[in-house]
This record gives C-alpha cells, structure tokens and sequence, in this order.
C-alpha cells in the first residue's frame, strides 16, 4: 500500500510540479507570458477591491505575484510527494490565489463560447482542491504508528 500510495501522491503533485518547472523556464525580467496574461486581471482586481473598501488598494507587483505562484507549486508539490501536510497547504493556498482569477467564467455570459471552457477549467481546479482538501483529512485521521495488538498470554502455574 505504500508504493501504491506514493505513486498516487507523485502522479497528482506532477501537476503543479510540471507546471511550476515550465514558468520557471519562461520567466523573464518582466515574469514572462504568464505574468502578461495575470497583469490585467490583478488590476481589475485591485480596483474591485479599492471600491469594495473604500480605500486605495496598492499596485501588486505581478512579477513578484508570479514568482511566488512559481514557489508555491514546486515547493508545495515536491514536499507532496513525500507527504508532508505542509506540501499540502502550499498547494492549497496556490488553488486558493491563481484559480478565481485565471478560470474567471463569472465574467461572461452563458451564451458565449468562453464561458464553458473557464467554467470547466474551474471546476477542475475545484476538484484538485477537494482532493487535497481530503488528503489533508484522512491523514489526520490515520495515526503516525498503529501498534499491533498482542494476543493475551495465559499465566503457567
């Protein structure tokens, strides 16, 4: 059960952990594609934000934003794999930061063709965060040691 288990943790953590290696060669001094692609959607969401409060809402420096999203899925995966809670919560927090504003299908209607991809691109994303969600769960669950009952011994006599 452990190979099986370990097999299991390596096939979902090389989600994150191939994907954080594919930023991390792109990124440049500016963050590379993917920080042009998150810039515009932070800043709508600083000033969502700046509205919502009432308050001025300062830049985020999407190229820091990147790296860390790039620190969150490597670091988080590799530390999965070897089935460390702490893995687990990096992972979770990165699903928590990168998912509402990349798979936004919120924005758009139902009739348009964008609409259905994002929805199903987020509900994935839903789906790797219940399992984490699990994850973390059952191992809570499950002692570190489980000790094995020994049989009653009759005294001789």
């Amino acid at each position: 059960m452990g190979f099986v288990s370990f097999l299991g943790r390596v096939l979902f953590a090389s989600v994150f952990i191939l994907s954080a290696w594919q930023m991390f060669n792109e990124f440049d001094a500016n963050g590379g594609p993917f920080a042009k692609e998150l810039a515009p959607r932070l800043t709508a969401v600083r000033k969502n934000l700046s509205v919502k409060l009432g308050m001025e809402v300062p830049e985020f420096n999407v190229r820091n934003f990147v790296s860390t999203i790039i620190f969150l899925q490597g670091i988080g995966g590799i530390l999965f794999v070897f089935g460390s809670n702490a893995g687990s919560f990096l992972l979770l927090l990165h699903l928590v930061l990168t998912t509402p504003l990349l798979y936004d299908f919120y924005n758009y209607g139902s009739n348009k063709p964008e609409f259905s991809l994002l929805l199903n691109d987020f509900l994935q994303r839903a789906a790797l965060f219940g399992a984490l969600l699990f994850y973390v769960g059952m191992k809570k669950k499950i002692p570190k040691r489980q000790f094995k009952k020994k049989g009653l011994k009759t005294k001789s006599g």
